[in-house]
C-alpha cells in the first residue's frame, strides 16, 4: 500500500526542487517547514487548501497583516508547485492580508557620518585587541566596496589577494560568484587588519578572515548590535522618515555615490548601472535600482542632465 505523503515530504520535495534550479532556500525552509509541522500536527491530509495556508498564516496572533502577508506568501509559492501533480490544491488569494513588504527609506550615510563610524569603532574596547580593529575595517570595507555585510562576514583569508587588491566573493545571493577590485586604500587597510589578526590570534580555529577576539567567526547579530551603538555615539541625523540607520545602508549609500559620481563625470548610465549591477553581484539591473534612493544630490544632477534638452514649443513643427 503506498503511503501517503505527509505535508513535510511534500516541503522537502520542493526545497529540493528550489535548491536544484539554482534558488536560496534558507528563507523558504524556516517558514515551510513550521507550515509542514502544523499541518500534520493537526493530521491533516489531502491536497494543500487555502483555508490551512490562512489558518497557519495567522498564527503569531500579535503579528499584523505584513507578517502574515509574508507567511502565507511563502506558501503560495508551495500550493503554485504542488498543483502541478495535485489539482486540488487551492493556492491561497493574492494580497489577501495586503502587501507583504513595503520599500522603507534607506539611510544615505555622507562621508563625514562614515568617518566618525570608523573612528567611534576605533575606541571599542579593548583598545589592544581585534574588537576595534574588526568594526573598523568591516565598516571601511563595506562604505568603499558596497559589499553586503554577509558577504564581508564569509570572507576567508584566500579569499584576499593583497597583491592584485582583489576580494574573491564566493558563491552567495544567487548562488554568484564574483571578484571585486579594490582601491589602494582599501588594500593598505585590509593588509593592516590581516597583520594585526595573525599577531593577536596566531592559532584560530577557522579561516575567516575576519575574527573576534576568541579567534571565533563574527556573528551577524553581534554586528548589527555594536552598529546601532556606534550609530548612537556619532552624530547622525536622520532624514526624515524611515527606519534606524543599518549596516546594509552603506550598501545602498555606495550605490547612490556611484551614480551620483557618474553624473559629475558625464559617464554613460546606461553603460554604468550595467556594470554597477555587475559589481554589487545583482542577477538583474532592476535589483541594483532598488538601491538608488532620490538624495538632494542625487535629484540636484538628474536634473541638471535635463537642462540642455529643448522645451516643448521648441520641438513643435
Amino acid at each position: 500500500m503506498t503511503r501517503h505523503k505527509t505535508m513535510i515530504d511534500k516541503v522537502e520535495q520542493y526545497l529540493a526542487y528550489r535548491h536544484d534550479m539554482g534558488y536560496s532556500t534558507r528563507t523558504h525552509a524556516a517558514y515551510l517547514r513550521s507550515f509542514a509541522a502544523y499541518a500534520d500536527g493537526i493530521r491533516r491530509r489531502g491536497p494543500l487548501t487555502a483555508a490551512l495556508a490562512v489558518q497557519w498564516a495567522r498564527l503569531p496572533v500579535d503579528r499584523g497583516p505584513r507578517c502574515w502577508a509574508e507567511r502565507l506568501k511563502k506558501v503560495r509559492c508551495l500550493a503554485r508547485y504542488l498543483a502541478v501533480d495535485e489539482p486540488r490544491t487551492e493556492i491561497p488569494p493574492v494580497h489577501l492580508f495586503g502587501p507583504s513588504h513595503q520599500r522603507q527609506t534607506p539611510y544615505v550615510y555622507s562621508e563625514a557620518e562614515v568617518s566618525a563610524l570608523i573612528a567611534a569603532a576605533r575606541q571599542l574596547n579593548p583598545r589592544d585587541g581585534l574588537r576595534p580593529r574588526n568594526y573598523a575595517t568591516f565598516i571601511g570595507l563595506l562604505a568603499c566596496t558596497g559589499m553586503r555585510p554577509s558577504e564581508a562576514q564569509c570572507l576567508g583569508r584566500s579569499d584576499f589577494d593583497d597583491q592584485q587588491g582583489v576580494l574573491v566573493i564566493r558563491e552567495t545571493k544567487f548562488h554568484k560568484s564574483r571578484l571585486i577590485p579594490l582601491h589602494p586604500s582599501a588594500t593598505k587597510a585590509l593588509r593592516a587588519y590581516a597583520r594585526d589578526r595573525e599577531r593577536l590570534m596566531p592559532a584560530a580555529s577557522t579561516d575567516r578572515f575576519f575574527l573576534t577576539d576568541r579567534g571565533t567567526p563574527l556573528c551577524a547579530t553581534t554586528l548589527q548590535g555594536v552598529f546601532r551603538k556606534l550609530c548612537d555615539r556619532v552624530p547622525i541625523t536622520r532624514k526624515g522618515p524611515g527606519r534606524r540607520p543599518r549596516l546594509h545602508d552603506l550598501r545602498h549609500t555606495f550605490a547612490c555615490r556611484r551614480v551620483q559620481q557618474w553624473y559629475d563625470t558625464g559617464t554613460d548610465m546606461a553603460h554604468g548601472m550595467n556594470a554597477l549591477s555587475v559589481y554589487l553581484g545583482h542577477s538583474e539591473v532592476s535589483y541594483t535600482y532598488w538601491y538608488l534612493t532620490a538624495t538632494p544630490e542625487l535629484l540636484d544632477r538628474a536634473a541638471a542632465r535635463f537642462q540642455p534638452l529643448p522645451s516643448y514649443k521648441e520641438v513643435q513643427p
